[in-house]
């Protein structure tokens, strides 16, 4: 799949930091819930309370601007907005959750302001003779042709409607002030609560009013630098925003008695100097901030769409005209925005949105905060006035509000998010550009090893490292299978190649070589590394394999070797034992089934054959390992112990169980009086998967042919598993 279907490089970016960012964000937030609501939020809350609803909400707002202006400034952001910061980020899961999410939360909004603007020419003309929702309507229609027409017509309109709304103000402050007093000033400073009307409810509806700062955001695809107006247009609009919402605050707490804060009239209006003013400057709020959602919400769809990460949404990639307006998502848009009109009032739909704000908030902060702990030297913002700490406490701060404010609608928008980010995962979707999984990783992989590296072996944290001498592995894959069962997810895999001749001949055959390791991995998906080196001694290459393979504790501990019955190769494999005991590694050999299905098990019992109880330590482990994975589960473990007839059963018996019992291990125990183990074996080992058998490299074996010795038990059903155990294992650890 593509970044982008259609480069944003297409598409004109015209808008400046105060076209593009400041007055759309300033816009949205100065809209209905300033002129309709927060009256309401003083009366309930007093002036203090108030002024601390303020605090906390921008508080919100100022941490998600900061993380905001972290990430613009480190990417060259293009068209979704908040959806683009976090996709290119966090990556596509997370990035597919925030952009339906934010966009169900921008098109509901739609009816938030259309509600407030209805609202508000209904009070100002109430002889109209049309109903609320035939009004809502329309509205709603007005401010889906102004979109519709496109982005440039509908900036340039927000610059008159900022001008009304500075009209607004000044006819309110002109109006409060002088009807200011000290004793309503006074009497208005504390809380006066009610059951309904509690500070996290009434935080809960005035949130939406600080909500406005992804409005610039959204239109990142239109502006001509990106990286340098989101962080001041915002930053502007958090600063403006604040010092207009705190004056209003005071003002309706010193001029507006508690019972007159909390009637039903049109507070704000009654008390301006020209209500009239009042009037034109709600219906121009509601209605930029309406057309500001109406905006943003269809551009971080189509920038969704475009990333082809749910082929059905594929519709709303396409673009409309020379800007590309993104108006079937806009028609979209319109239609959720007109069910809400419907289906709901003012006061329902306010906590509702909050929920998809604050969730997208912290998400944006949880990726300012990975980005800042990964320590990627990618991550290089050029606003460097924000640290991880912060936006983890940003995040932090909107998942609590969330739940203090609704726990069960908080429980419901993260339950219903999880369900996505697993769904888009399961898809397994390919992307091509970067996000930060590769970067946590390595940080968490550095961390973990450099703590590795300090703590003193102990047997108890033994774990299974093997290396895998399985030549081209998709030739013998029953002994990556296998080294992959022996690990269990508790171990390492590698799974190593040797090319014999000179490096600077076959450079290109190794790369070769190591990326068809690597996708024969990623085929049979086995958790395994693929290692690959040039040698022109064999043996040279397995000792700079055991040397320096791996890292720190996660160096191989066990080499894994697969028997060949071809004699030409029998002085290699000597040669290889001999070296990996030198070097005290414990060693695993295969004499198997070199050709059968992927993940095919046989049907039969885990055998162990019972020699020095050094190799039963290590074959008991390997057993226990092999039972851990699910194709294993079902398949018994027995011990099998040749005994002389004359040895004392009873006593060999008991010794044995003791060392299940310290290994806390189940294994059934078989002791067979014999003259003949091999066909004591033979006889009893049936059913039989696979059978260990325990061996010891001898020291003075430089000119026997080891693998002689391991002829007579090749012969024997199933598949069998030569045990050789360095000493580093322990089962009652």
């Amino acid at each position: 799949m593509t970044d982008r279907t259609k480069p944003d490089d297409l598409h004109p970016r015209k808008f400046g930091t105060f076209g593009g960012v400041f007055t759309p964000s300033l816009l949205t937030i100065f809209g209905v819930i300033m002129f309709l609501r927060l009256s309401t939020v003083v009366g309930y809350a007093g002036l203090w309370d108030a002024l601390l609803i303020l605090a906390c909400a921008k508080a919100v707002s100022l941490i998600t601007g900061l993380s905001i202006a972290s990430i613009a400034t480190n990417m060259r952001v293009k068209g979704g907005g908040a959806y683009y910061l976090i996709s290119r980020s966090l990556g596509v899961e997370f990035g597919g959750v925030v952009a339906i999410f934010f966009y169900i939360a921008q098109a509901v909004a739609v009816t938030l302001y259309v509600v407030g603007f209805t609202e508000a020419l209904l009070s100002a003309f109430p002889d109209m003779g049309a109903s609320f929702r035939t009004v809502a309507t329309l509205t709603n229609i007005v401010v889906f042709v102004c979109v519709y027409i496109g982005a440039a017509w509908t900036i340039r309109i927000q610059y008159f409607i900022l001008a009304m709304l500075l009209l607004s103000f000044f006819s309110f402050f002109l109006g409060a002030g002088t009807g200011f007093s000290p004793e309503i000033l006074r009497a208005n400073l504390s809380a006066h609560w009610s059951p309904e009307h509690e500070f996290f409810s009434v935080f809960a509806l005035f949130f939406p009013a600080v909500t406005g700062i992804m409005a610039g955001v959204n239109m990142s695809g239109d502006l001509k630098d990106p990286g340098r107006s989101i962080p001041r247009g915002t930053f502007a609009a958090i600063g403006v925003s604040t010092i207009v919402y705190a004056a209003i605050a005071f003002m309706f707490a010193g001029s507006v008695t508690r019972a007159d804060l909390l009637g039903h009239g049109f507070v704000m209006k009654d008390r301006a100097f020209f209500p009239s003013l009042i009037y034109a400057g709600v219906i121009c709020a509601t209605l930029s901030s309406a057309l500001g959602s109406m905006m943003g919400a269809p551009r971080i769809l189509q920038a969704f769409a475009r990333d082809n990460i749910f082929r059905r949404l594929r519709w709303f990639a396409r673009g409309s005209g020379r800007s590309g307006e993104p108006r079937r998502a806009v028609v979209l848009t319109v239609i959720i925005a007109q069910a809400g009109v419907l289906a709901g009032d003012l006061d329902t739909i306010a906590p509702v949105i909050t929920m998809f704000f604050l969730l997208t908030y912290g998400t944006v902060n949880l990726a300012c905060f990975f980005e800042g702990r990964s320590n990627n030297p990618s991550f290089r913002p050029t606003f460097r006035y924000n640290h991880w700490s912060v936006a983890l406490l940003g995040a932090l701060g909107c998942l609590g509000v969330m739940f203090l404010i609704d726990a069960v609608w908080a429980s419901i928008a993260l339950v219903l998010a999880g369900g996505l980010y697993f769904l888009i995962a399961r898809a397994e979707i390919r992307v091509k550009w970067g996000d930060l999984d590769s970067g946590l990783a390595y940080q968490f992989a550095r961390k973990a090893l450099l703590r590795l590296e300090r703590e003193r072996y102990h047997p108890k944290n033994w774990r299974p490292s093997i290396l895998a001498l399985s030549g081209g592995a998709h030739n013998r894959l029953h002994l990556a299978e296998y080294a992959c069962w022996f690990t269990a997810d508790s171990g390492i895999v590698f799974i190593g190649q040797v090319i014999r001749g000179e490096l600077e001949e076959l450079l290109d055959r190794r790369r070769e070589a190591e990326a068809i390791l690597r996708r024969f991995i990623l085929k049979e998906a086995l958790p395994a590394f693929p290692v690959v080196i040039v040698e022109e001694d064999i043996h040279a290459a397995i000792k700079a394999l055991l040397q320096c393979q791996g890292i720190g504790g996660m160096r191989p501990n066990i080499v894994l070797l697969g028997m060949s019955r071809d004699p030409e190769k029998a002085e290699v494999f000597n040669e290889t034992i001999k070296t990996v005991k030198k070097m005290k590694r414990s060693l695993i050999i295969v004499a198997g089934e070199q050709e059968r299905e992927t993940g095919h098990v046989p049907e039969g019992v885990i055998n162990l054959q019972w020699d020095c109880a050094r190799n039963v330590e290590l074959m008991l482990l390997l057993a226990f390992m092999l039972k851990k994975n699910r194709e294993w589960r079902d398949h018994p473990i027995r011990i099998i112990r040749p005994v002389a007839p004359s040895a004392d059963v009873e006593n060999i018996q008991s010794q044995m169980r003791e060392l299940l019992a310290k290994a806390r291990i189940e294994a059934e125990l078989l002791i067979i009086p014999t003259e003949t183990p091999l066909d004591a074996v033979r006889w009893s080992m049936q059913p039989s998967a696979v059978l260990f058998v325990g061996f010891e490299p001898g020291a003075g074996d430089a000119d026997e042919n080891i693998s002689s010795r391991f002829q007579d038990s090749m012969d024997l059903p199933g598949d069998v598993i030569f045990v050789y155990n360095a000493g580093d294992v322990s089962v009652e650890a």
